[in-house]
C-alpha cells in the first residue's frame, strides 16, 4: 500500500471531529480525545484512532453527552447540511438529551432562594468565613 494516499475506509478521530462540526479547531477535537471525552465502541480514544464507518462514537461536550454512529467519513470541513451527514445520532442519547434539558427547565433557579442584598447579620458573617475567623 502507498503510503501517501489516504485510505478511503478510515480517517482520524480528531479530522472527523472537525470536519463533523463538532468542534471548532483539530487542537480541541484531540484536546478532548487527550481528557477523555470521546470513546469510540466504548472504549476511550486516543486522536489519532483510525474511525471506519459504523463505528460508535460517544462525545461529551458542552451541550452535553452525545451517542452517534458514523455514517460517512470525512476528513475536509464543509457545510453544516454535509457534516451532519457524516453522523446519525442514536435515539437512546436523543432521548436523553431531552429528558437532562427538561429536568434543567424544571429546576429551581439557584437565585431564587435568595432575596435582595445580604443584610448587616449576614455580610458580617461572610466576612468572618473569608477572614477565617
Amino acid at each position: 500500500m502507498n503510503a501517501t494516499l489516504p485510505d478511503t475506509d478510515r480517517a482520524r478521530l480528531d479530522q472527523w471531529l472537525w470536519a463533523a462540526r463538532w468542534f471548532k479547531t483539530r487542537a480541541l477535537a484531540a484536546e478532548a480525545c487527550e481528557r477523555g471525552r470521546v470513546h469510540v465502541n466504548d472504549a476511550p480514544a486516543k486522536p489519532a484512532k483510525a474511525l471506519r464507518i459504523g463505528d460508535s462514537v460517544d462525545l461529551q461536550i458542552e451541550r452535553g453527552r452525545f451517542r452517534v454512529e458514523v455514517l460517512a467519513l470525512g476528513t475536509q470541513r464543509k457545510s453544516a447540511s454535509l457534516a451532519q451527514a457524516l453522523y446519525c445520532e442514536t435515539e437512546a442519547s436523543r432521548l436523553a438529551r431531552e429528558q437532562a434539558a427538561e429536568l434543567r427547565r424544571l429546576s429551581p433557579e439557584p437565585e431564587a432562594t435568595r432575596h435582595g442584598r445580604p443584610t448587616k447579620q449576614e455580610r458580617r458573617a461572610l466576612q468572618r468565613l473569608r477572614d477565617g475567623a
